[in-house]
């Protein structure tokens, strides 16, 4: 059983039933505020969660589904989100330091009037020739 807690680990946010988060459908949950950091959500259902403010620092977002998810003021400093889905997904001031994403993937994100806090390393399949 895993248990998800809020930034400073006094509120349990959600509880998971297994050992690992790795494809969990987590679809519609919510988890603002939730310390994330460094939790591997690969191949996780995340679509329409509530992650605003969460902390996922270095998490391990590869296949992740964040479409039409809230990652409003979320960080993402060394996230891996290479193939997530983050089509409609919200990023008002999200931080973004230091994550790899390929370009397709932010093309698809809900970026509308939105201000993305970020050092991105943005890759196109281009350059991998």
């Amino acid at each position: 059983m895993i248990h998800i807690f809020d930034r400073k680990g006094f509120v349990k946010l959600l509880t998971v039933e297994g050992h690992t988060l790795v494809g969990a459908d987590l679809a519609n949950a919510e988890l603002a505020e939730a310390n994330l950091i460094q939790v591997n959500l690969t191949n996780a259902s995340l679509k329409y969660a509530n992650l605003s403010n969460a902390d996922l620092r270095l998490a391990n977002l590869s296949g992740a589904d964040l479409s039409f998810s809230n990652l409003s003021h979320c960080d993402l400093s060394g996230a891996n989100l290479t193939g997530a889905n983050l089509t409609g997904a919200v990023l008002t001031a999200t931080i973004m330091n230091g994550t790899s994403i390929p370009l397709a993937t932010l093309a698809t994100a809900n970026l509308h009037n939105e201000e993305i806090l970020a050092n991105i390393k943005l890759q196109n399949n281009a350059d991998k020739k």
